[in-house]
């Protein structure tokens, strides 16, 4: 054993880490302090005395920043918030209409989309004053992405994004747009559709978009023609035509729904506590790509912000905002399915957490987390639809045994450029360029049970980018050619995309910067695949995508466990 694994192995004394995004009230990370216990959601909330739910104080609304330099106002009427008495949600009777039936859009018929068009109409006709009205639908967006809310008994904001809530929040907001919807047609069997850019025939911008209603001036049309890009960095155009992108997208998908995301921390986000000291930004695989990604693509890219789709305070402007969440949505239930997590987070923070909206008869309603788990008790259900992704795991670009032997001669030949991955030794590096890093695995040699209970998750740690910047980078394992490398092969490991994003007018004005982030990634069947399951260390590269990485740094990589 040489002397920097043994010193290594003096740090982390073969613990098991706790996986916590961007928490802050861990250790920091050049901390000596170890703990010999796995740790989950339920472990991570069992000791807090502070409030037990995030909720927003509706008194509390404020001009918030959409962009560092565009101070909006997404608030509704200070009349609303005042006279409005909320009830509690109650589930909708659906024993004589039916369950909802969200389609996708490339199977839309002429009757559903006449009916669509009717709806989104008259939405748009209603005035600012009515909450029904698109404009009010898309500014409660905006107040929930830009931390215009307060949290009830604390001055910390509400962020929906990079954490926990991303998934539920979003399941509300669709939930009564679509009630919403049908209500103005008189039809309560009126059901959203989803575009299903993860199914090879629905991976082109959907037609039902580019007409009446739904039209929206503020998107890259360049786009419309080509095959979306699920991992799309937003610099380099486009990458692959036809066929090669659908199977780089459906071996994305394949990475970011099973491999890298078989336990609830890794797909649904970082848990988000009551007050300043609860905060967090990790989010799960699927919110960085392809949610954040497809919302690049769709923005104008000649717009500071690629406004509309592209910031988050104006994407629920575009219409095709909805369709979009709506396949998230289903694809939340996808992953719940596929991985036996019908309570993902058994959590009472997180299920208590709750939000206000108006339904359809101009009723404020209080609604949970809790309240959201069961898309058939909301009343509606999505149409199946082939999952070809889940017959593409990928395979490695090269033959993993000539892969390690490549490595191996290229440190003997010191061609790689060897980073110690020991304490403070990479504390604020830079992520302008590729950067090779030989990171050794504390358990490399992990019993039957262990391997059957646990997670292996490469972390990129302590990601911090200076200034409100999209940024996005990949990272790879055992990569040798970084030439095309991308998630069509096995090295793919997962993406890191940040949007431009703000979400504290406080941070803002004193002129604070923003809090760290994590990257985890799941990857015990990518080492499987990469025959390094067995193997005492691995050589991870992150790739630079954007050249606002120039503005971002990391502190490291590690491997932790999580059970």
């Amino acid at each position: 054993m040489d002397k920097n694994r043994l010193a290594y192995n003096l740090e982390l004394s073969g613990s098991i880490l706790n996986i916590l995004g961007g928490d802050h009230r861990k250790p920091a990370a050049n901390s000596t302090t170890t703990t010999t216990t796995t740790t989950t959601y339920e472990d991570i909330g069992a000791h807090k005395t502070i409030a037990s739910e995030i909720s927003p104080n509706l008194t509390t609304c404020h001009d918030s920043y959409g962009r560092p330099d565009l101070l909006v106002n997404c608030c509704p009427p200070l009349s609303d918030e005042a006279s409005a008495v909320p009830v509690d949600y109650q589930f909708p009777d659906s024993s004589k209409s039916g369950l909802r039936v969200r389609r996708p859009v490339h199977l839309l018929d002429h009757d559903y989309v006449a009916k669509y068009t009717k709806a989104l109409t008259i939405m748009k006709s209603l005035p600012h004053s009515d909450p029904r009205s698109f404009s009010r639908q898309a500014q409660l967006h905006c107040t929930f992405c830009t931390g215009a809310y307060d949290q009830k008994h604390s001055s910390a904001s509400i962020d929906i994004h990079g954490n926990w809530l991303f998934f539920p929040f979003h399941r509300m907001y669709l939930h009564f747009h679509e009630r919403i919807l049908g209500s103005l047609i008189g039809d309560d069997t009126f059901a959203l559709p989803f575009w299903n850019w993860d199914n090879p025939e629905s991976m082109l911008f959907p037609d039902i978009c580019l007409e009446g209603p739904f039209v929206d001036s503020q998107r890259e049309f360049t786009h419309f023609k080509h095959v979306v890009n699920l991992n799309y960095d937003g610099e380099m155009e486009i990458v692959a035509e036809g066929q090669e992108q659908v199977d780089a997208n459906l071996a994305f998908m394949y990475n970011q729904v099973i491999s890298a995301a078989k336990k609830p921390e890794l797909f649904m986000g970082c848990p988000l506590y009551p007050g300043e000291d609860g905060f967090c930004n990790g989010p799960g695989t699927v919110e960085k790509a392809p949610h954040n990604t497809v919302h690049y693509w769709v923005g104008l890219a000649s717009n500071p912000g690629r406004e509309n789709m592209g910031a988050f305070y104006s994407a629920a402007w575009d219409p095709c905002f909805y369709p979009h969440h709506a396949n998230l949505d289903r694809i939340w239930d996808v992953w719940r399915d596929l991985h036996g997590m019908h309570l993902p987070i058994n959590d009472t923070v997180w299920l208590n957490s709750y939000f206000y909206f108006y339904d359809e008869n101009l009723q404020l309603v209080k609604i949970k987390v809790s309240d959201v788990l069961n898309t058939t008790k909301l009343g509606y259900t999505n149409e199946k639809t082939d999952l070809t992704w889940l017959n593409r795991r990928p395979r490695p670009s090269v033959p993993p045994k000539t892969a390690k032997h490549i490595l191996k001669t290229r440190e003997t030949n010191n061609e790689i450029f060897r980073l110690q991955l020991l304490s403070n030794r990479l504390e604020g590096r830079s992520l302008k360029n590729p950067i090779t890093i030989k990171v050794y695995r504390p358990k490399p040699y992990r019993t039957k049970r262990e391997i059957e209970e646990e997670e292996e998750v490469l972390v990129v740690y302590g990601i911090e980018v200076k200034g409100d910047f999209t940024v996005k980078f990949d990272v790879f394992v055992n990569l040798v050619n970084e030439t095309n490398a991308g998630p069509s092969y096995r090295e793919f490991a997962g993406t890191f995309v940040r949007l431009a994003h703000v979400v504290r007018r406080r941070t803002i004005a004193s002129g604070g910067g923003n809090r760290k982030s994590n990257l985890n990634l799941g990857v015990s069947e990518l080492l499987e695949d990469l025959d390094a399951d067995k193997d005492e260390s691995i050589w991870v590269t992150i790739l630079p995508r954007t050249s606002s990485c120039v503005n971002a740094t990391f502190d490291g990589v590690r491997l932790d466990y999580l059970r």
